[in-house]
């Protein structure tokens, strides 16, 4: 019997299915010319796209920030969100650059959306992710873009440090008490009244809280928004810039990726300048202020030394880059902003995160049956806390991890403490299969049969040594 061949041709759709096709735009602030300013590239690619035929516009998501790091992108991370939901198919970007500096984030990111179906367009470097050779090039251009980034930032901290190292003065334009004019550097008269009367105020014996409720109460505005607080006022009596010198390099980038600033803690030359601009107070008065400070400090030392938690200076706000502190009430633990414990939701409206959702989520991701803080302490590097319930855990390796949570009802997060303390509190008030209420006016108990007992209890209905009577008159 001869075999035979039959063709089946494909099915073709009659209906052709538009591409959705969205667009990415990261500006890196104060570099970019207008031209290439977050509004231009958000009008340039709605424009493109909604002329293309078979393509269905997806939207332009735009961030503006220092770095092309991922997880500090809300845009980027609501563009990933919005593909992993199978809202998008194409995805356009100006360049390698303005999607990831970072080799390893953009590599893993591309293979992700690869997964999914969703293509990556490199304009500049005309490249699909879904190509033969995408990824190839990708790992080789995006290397060379890393390398790019690294020099670049490596002749800024060259320059920068030639400067300290020259003593000249770097960043005093925000400096309160001074101001820019013409490129010199000039003493604001209003804002050196101020100063003055900080620090007169500080020898005179008052307080940095004091003084910082004086401030507010006058009315003073502080420099660059915000109530002022003892924080604030102990940064000016502590800056040595009001004497008219400098101590350069107290900050350092130590990532050229993540541009986070560190404190140098002896780990680079620091340069102290003196006479580099014109004093607000003279030196004696500076160094009183300083043995104050240092006398008070040596005082209280050791009395607010916070208790360590395996979660302490780990959880980062990804809204002010704070850290976030432990707070316990009612046998329930729970993280908060530090800055939204200082000053409020206004400053910050990040939620609180309860700790045994914390730690069941830590457990999830290290894949352990149980938390162990020590294998914690080795893992993770940071935990930033991103609006929408959503948790990044950062590994030392330098992978992450993102897991959403949810808030569980309140009597589920009871201890088994709260939950005793609560059938307590049932067995007080429930008596006799009526819910008696204690009144402070009348003192007296009321029940919900409109019963009323006292000492001198004279209701026909309630017998002698009932329980009523038994429980709230002691019989």
């Amino acid at each position: 019997m001869a075999r035979t061949i039959r063709k089946i041709e494909p099915i073709k759709a009659t209906i052709p299915v538009k591409k959705r096709v969205a667009a990415y735009a990261r500006v890196s602030s104060g570099k970019d010319a207008m031209l290439h300013s977050i509004s231009a590239q958000i009008s340039y690619y709605s424009d493109y796209i909604q002329k293309q035929r078979g393509w269905e516009y997806a939207g332009v998501y735009a961030d503006e920030a220092m770095t092309g790091t991922k997880d500090n992108r809300a845009e980027f991370q609501r563009l990933l969100s919005d593909c992993r939901n199978g809202k998008i198919d194409l995805v356009l970007t100006k360049s390698i650059s303005r999607f990831a500096r970072n080799t390893v984030t953009m590599l893993e990111t591309v293979r992700e959306l690869k997964s999914i179906n969703v293509d990556v367009y490199f304009e500049k470097e005309n490249i699909h992710s879904m190509s033969g050779d995408g990824e190839l090039m990708l790992t080789i251009l995006a290397s060379f873009a890393q390398e790019e980034s690294r020099s670049v930032s490596e002749n800024c901290k060259w320059r920068i440090r030639k400067a300290f190292a020259d003593g000249e003065l770097v960043n005093l334009r925000f400096l309160y008490g001074y101001r820019i004019e013409n490129g010199e550097i000039e003493i604001d008269a209003k804002q050196a009244e101020i100063v003055r009367m900080i620090f007169a105020d500080y020898i005179g014996g008052m307080g940095c809280t004091l003084i910082a409720k004086k401030l507010s109460g006058m009315g003073v505005a502080r420099p660059r928004g915000g109530t002022w607080n003892s924080e604030r006022v102990a940064e000016i009596i502590k800056n040595e810039k009001y004497a008219g010198n400098a101590l350069l390099q107290k900050k350092y980038v130590k990532d050229h990726l993540t541009k986070t600033l560190v404190r140098n803690k002896g780990m680079l030359p620091k340069y102290y300048a003196e006479n580099t601009h014109p004093p607000i107070i003279d030196e004696i008065t500076f160094q009183k202020a300083q043995g104050i400070m240092a006398k008070n400090r040596d005082s209280n030392a050791g009395k607010n030394d916070p208790k360590q938690y395996p979660f302490t200076s780990k959880i980062v706000c990804s809204k002010c880059g704070k850290n976030y502190n432990r707070k316990a009430a009612c046998g329930r633990a729970s993280w908060k902003c530090s800055t939204y414990l200082r000053y409020g939701k206004d400053s910050c409206h990040t939620k609180q995160i309860p700790e045994d959702i914390l730690l069941s989520i830590a457990v999830e991701v290290l894949g352990l049956k149980e938390f162990d803080e020590t294998v914690f302490e080795q893992k993770i590097k940071e935990i930033q806390a991103i609006d929408s319930n959503l948790l990044v855990f950062v590994f030392r390796d330098g992978r992450t991890v993102q897991k959403e949570w949810q808030n569980k009802s309140r009597s589920e997060s009871w201890s088994e403490e709260a939950r005793q303390q609560a059938r307590e509190r049932q067995l007080k008030y429930w008596k006799g299969g009526k819910l008696h209420v204690f009144s402070k006016s009348s003192k007296s108990y009321s029940g919900n049969s409109r019963t009323l007992c006292t000492d001198n209890c004279r209701n026909s209905s309630h017998k002698t040594g009932c329980r009523l009577r038994k429980g709230f008159n002691g019989q």
